[in-house]
């Protein structure tokens, strides 16, 4: 029960990633959230798009998992996974935040899922 809220806690934080490099890339609220100037955000908004998508995945993965219910724990463990790889990734190359927004979530919900709480 726990990992499941988790597990979905993990993928509305990618909702919200999705909906950030997706529709308000190039907004105020985007350029707020990802450090941005204007004039980069919309040199690289299809970048970011592009990006978005592929958060998207990880949120269709996630929710997969959640549906398939006990059925689907190697589902949830793969994207867990790929989102805790990607956090890490992000955290050493990007920014440090991302260890507490994307990899740390990711992390708690595979301790959860393993110990199947």
């Amino acid at each position: 029960m726990i990992a499941a809220l988790l597990i979905g806690l993990v993928a509305l934080i990618h909702v919200y990633i999705v909906i950030l490099e997706v529709v308000w890339w190039d907004t105020p609220r985007g350029h707020k959230a990802f450090g941005l100037t204007p004039d980069f955000a919309a040199r690289t908004k299809v970048l970011a798009a592009n990006q978005g998508l592929y958060n998207g995945f990880l949120v269709a993965g996630l929710i997969w998992g959640l549906w398939l219910g006990p059925e689907g724990f190697a589902i949830k463990l793969f994207f867990l996974a790929c989102v805790l790889i990607a956090g890490l990734f992000g955290a050493a190359t990007a920014s440090r935040k991302i260890l507490y927004i994307q990899a740390l979530p990711a992390a708690l919900a595979i301790a959860a899922l393993l110990a199947r709480i």
